[in-house]
């Protein structure tokens, strides 16, 4: 297994790099381009309603210019949970974008199966060509489960990492694995407690994001792993660190019982 190399993001065409990228952390617009040029071609741009990043907007549109749109596979997020307010903020997201199209429409955040209402919308807008695919996003595992019944959700962005690792059990055995929908992981450091001195055991250092980030990938049912990253030498750090590729188990073992110990404290 090697986190370098692109793989297909579950039963979409699309081919990913393992590492995802959120615009959400505060990057320059040529961190998101030089993390792409490495491979990182997963990014997720913005809200439609709580703001969005005019770095990575920045990045994709010269990205765009240097004839990468074909390379790139754009994921954007709705908290509009009405089917004409996601069309609207949709419309306009692509215009200022200056694309035709978004790769994943992601349906965000839902406790439960989303209404047929809000499904419908969302094919309206496949079937119209404004997305590739539609993909939602949650913390509440059997919400997961129960979209084995929805064949046209083809994204997943489910919660994963060293102290929440309940996806396990909860999610990953619910689809078939030649069959599934694509799994992007998010909140790989638990929201930086893993990387937080204070959060570890007596004698025990923290964990690096990257530690974090190579433990999600080592996982055969996660494509993706989002990663946020706010200055070139945060980029160069982790890439670093994920170019070793997946734990050994002493590694994993250890990383999971500091995992454990954050959950529980």
């Amino acid at each position: 297994m090697d986190f370098t190399e692109k793989v297909i993001l579950g039963r979409t065409s699309l081919k990913v790099g393992r590492i995802g990228i959120s615009s959400s952390y505060g990057a320059k617009a040529d961190v998101f381009e030089e993390a792409f040029d490495h491979g990182f071609n997963y990014l997720t741009w913005g809200t439609f309603i709580k703001g969005d990043s005019k770095e990575m907007k920045k990045a994709i549109r010269n990205l765009i210019q240097r004839g990468k749109r074909d390379e790139m596979v754009i994921s954007l997020f709705t908290y509009a949970h009405d089917p004409l307010l996601t069309r609207y903020f949709l419309k306009k997201r692509i215009k200022a974008l200056g694309v035709n199209h978004i790769d994943i429409l992601l349906l965000g955040y839902f406790p439960k199966v989303p209404s047929p209402r809000i499904l419908d919308g969302a094919r309206k807008l496949k079937e119209q060509g404004m997305v590739r695919y539609i993909g939602i996003s949650g913390h509440h595992r059997k919400m997961f489960r129960d979209l084995k019944n929805v064949s046209d959700i083809d994204v997943i962005h489910v919660r994963y990492n060293p102290a929440h690792r309940g996806a396990e059990k909860d999610v990953f055995p619910f689809f078939n694995y030649e069959d599934r929908p694509g799994i992007v992981s998010f909140t790989a450091t638990r929201w930086g407690k893993l990387l937080n001195q204070k959060n570890m055991p007596r004698g025990e250092k923290p964990l690096l994001a990257a530690d974090c980030y190579r433990y999600v990938l080592s996982n055969p049912f996660v494509d993706v792993c989002m990663m946020g990253v706010r200055s070139r030498e945060q980029l160069h750090e982790n890439l670093a660190k994920i170019e070793i590729g997946p734990l050994n188990t002493e590694e994993k073992l250890h990383i999971e019982k500091l995992g454990e110990y954050v959950y529980n404290h």
